[in-house]
């Protein structure tokens, strides 16, 4: 199958903050730990070190704080295998910073990413000399939520013809209802999600923004325009519209330690399938191989499985994904 996708050598670049990230034993409550973990989280930091887990070329574009907490993030992001060259070190502006509060299956965050070095980013990151070479630029509704100018840099990067540029555009909706004023998200996030190439949704995310009773078909007569809409239905399946029609491919079954970042890590293990040209199909089956990953760790960021495993559980006949992949994802 050829979607167009393919990369010629080229690779993925993506922007967006990165803070550092505080939190508690997941046994522990926010307010009596005695000990808080330090990690980086970041959507877009995320995607690029799963991607480059997953041998994809890729570079992370952002500003941190010249100070401790943004030389770790930046320390971090590197040791991934990312690209981090392009990332610009602020000496007026702090790191961004989020505190996680456990709560049973659910995790609060508490943001304090106000002033940031980050949310100061505006269209100009776009000159950077690493999207003429770029096959994917990717993108969230993160970004444009942190301040106007950086709401600027997306729709600056979503509103060039796809004839003047040679990447395709990803982005996925990551509705964090904590970053804007009541009643703004769900236009924006909608308008913008309609400009990509390719776009990812949580269902439950939908649901939030647009209507509650929306199912996956309804979701795509909402954003008809994306070559690529995949619409992720928690732990039980993706759902992508294309030309090529729908395609449905169940989750896998995983114990779930912290939901945290999977859908950042499902967005590389399709992206990395886009971009071998695998076809939708085992695209969305990495996407899940890369999410369980996620969901199996605390931190943003989990191993994956070793790449003869993942191309096992690629090979499976559709019957023995959608029933027994799950069971002998960690075997």
């Amino acid at each position: 199958m050829t979607n167009g996708w393919e990369s010629a050598g080229g690779g993925v670049v993506c922007i967006g903050e990165t803070m550092a990230a505080l939190a508690p034993d997941p046994s522990s409550s926010l307010e009596c730990a005695d000990d808080l973990r330090v990690s980086v989280a970041g959507a877009e930091s995320n995607v690029a070190m799963y991607l480059a887990d997953l041998g994809i070329p890729v570079s992370w574009l952002s500003a941190v704080g010249d100070d401790p907490l943004g030389r770790r993030v930046l320390a971090e992001v590197a040791a991934a295998g990312v690209d981090v060259s392009g990332v610009r070190c602020d000496p007026e502006r702090p790191t961004g910073l989020l505190v996680k509060e456990p709560n049973g299956s659910r995790t609060r965050v508490h943001y304090y990413r106000g002033n940031s070095a980050a949310s100061a980013m505006g269209p100009d990151v776009l000159d950077d000399d690493k999207l003429r070479s770029a096959a994917v630029l990717h993108l969230t509704g993160v970004t444009p939520a942190l301040s106007p100018s950086c709401r600027s840099l997306v729709t600056t990067a979503l509103t060039v013809p796809a004839a003047e540029r040679p990447y395709a555009i990803s982005f996925d909706v990551n509705h964090r209802p904590a970053l804007w004023p009541p009643g703004t998200a769900a236009t924006v996030l909608r308008d913008l999600a309609e400009l990509a190439d390719i776009t990812f949704v949580g269902l439950d995310e939908a649901r939030e923004l647009w209507g509650a009773d929306l199912e996956p078909a309804d979701v795509r007569g909402l954003l008809p325009q994306p070559r690529l809409l995949v619409v992720k239905d928690g732990g039980h399946s993706a759902i992508a519209f294309s030309d090529e029609g729908v395609r449905i491919v169940p989750a896998l079954d995983t114990d779930v330690v912290e939901p945290v970042g999977a859908g950042d890590a499902f967005a590389a293990g399709v992206l990395t399938g886009l971009l071998r040209g695998d076809g939708i199909e085992r695209a969305l089956r990495l996407g899940h191989i890369t999410a369980a990953s996620a969901l199996q760790v605390t931190a943003d960021h989990g191993p994956l499985p070793d790449s003869a495993r993942i191309e096992w559980l690629l090979g499976l006949p559709a019957s023995e994904w959608a029933t027994g992949a799950g069971s002998t994802f960690c075997g």
